[in-house]
């Protein structure tokens, strides 16, 4: 056989062994042999794939075929090598035996040459098929892997362009707005970098899902959204559906970054007390990326002039944020901000 399979064969007589090789060798192939089972078992052990076969001899002294077997299919990186055991004589308890420990065939003694060449041919061939069809399978499983994250990473792809698109969208409102939204996204991913139970795919997520936050206000009437001066009690309620318009939107998708966005646009109004809206979600029950997006969404509208409003200086913004510590944000999240704020700052004087 092309292959030069490699045969052990495991008999206490000589002649016996002599008498397998010669007939085997018609088809070509390699041998090792062993004449007790302590002597199989080291062979084995040291060789462990090494070998496509093994003809056991069932009585031998000392450890006999059927103990050699048991020690060897307890043996996980070599319990698939096929046995073959080699036997005088077959009755059907031996048999029963034989196959109940993991043999795959009996061969009798004395050798019928076209016997043995051809049970050895068989489960030579099966032996070569079954671990040609584990190799294409592991093959076949890291190419799938390699797909899978593939997929995924053009998915992700897919949903920071859904995201660009709908930033823009926002942006072309007002430029102002499209600043704002750019120096949040930033600030949120810092902030993600900087908090203890948070890594660098969270601020991945932030970074591109921070700024859907207030994607629900392209929902809210256009005199609403743009009125200057304070709004009727009547048009901050419906200023107020721009949260719960962006997670009507958004909810319903299985990916990361939309499921992400979707979680920050209905929180990043709630507060630390309860007294936000819309759901007065308190403490801990708010969602980390809304509590993030809440205090880096306030402390940036402060520190940069609207329409309505003049740019406060950025003590006055931090001193605002220290004095609602624990009222409205987080105060892990103030006390992250304080402690970092010329990283905080450097982000704010972005144009």
């Amino acid at each position: 056989m092309k292959h030069k399979s490699h045969i052990l064969i495991v008999d206490d007589t000589d002649q016996n062994i002599q008498v397998a090789m010669n007939i085997l060798r018609e088809d070509g192939y390699r041998f090792s042999f062993a004449s007790n089972g302590e002597e199989a078992l080291a062979l084995i052990e040291k060789n462990a794939r090494k070998f496509d076969l093994i003809l056991l001899d069932v009585m031998m002294p000392g450890i006999d075929g059927y103990e050699v077997c048991t020690r060897l299919k307890a043996k996980p990186h070599i319990s698939d090598i096929p046995v073959i055991f080699l036997t005088a004589k077959i009755d059907v308890d031996a048999i029963s035996k034989g196959f109940a420990l993991g043999a795959v065939d009996f061969i009798s003694k004395p050798f019928h040459p076209e016997e043995l060449l051809a049970r050895v041919r068989t489960h030579i061939e099966l032996f070569t098929a079954k671990k040609l069809l584990q190799s294409h399978n592991i093959s076949l499983e890291n190419k799938m892997d390699i797909l899978h994250e593939r997929l995924l990473s053009e998915l992700e792809a897919n949903q920071k362009e859904i995201i660009v698109v709908l930033t823009e969208l926002m942006e072309a409102t007002s430029d102002e707005t499209g600043k704002h939204i750019r120096r949040v996204s930033e600030m949120c991913a810092l902030m993600a970098r900087l908090h203890p139970a948070l890594n660098d795919e969270d601020a991945q997520v932030l970074l591109y899902a921070s700024p859907m936050h207030d994607i629900g206000k392209m929902t809210i009437p256009h005199d609403i959204l743009h009125k200057q001066g304070r709004y009727t009690e009547e048009e901050f309620c419906a200023m107020k559906e721009h949260t719960t318009n962006a997670f009507n939107l958004l909810q319903y998708s299985d990916r990361r970054m939309i499921k992400a966005a979707a979680i920050i646009a209905h929180e990043h109004h709630e507060k630390w007390n309860g007294k936000g809206y819309p759901r007065q979600l308190k403490g801990s029950d708010i969602h980390i990326y809304g509590r993030i997006v809440a205090i880096i969404d306030v402390y940036d509208a402060l520190t940069h002039k609207r329409c309505d409003k003049e740019a406060w200086s950025l003590d006055e913004a931090l001193e605002y944020i220290i004095d609602h510590r624990e009222t409205q944000f987080d105060p892990e999240l103030v006390d992250l901000l304080v402690a970092n704020i010329d990283a905080f700052n450097k982000i704010s004087r972005m144009t």
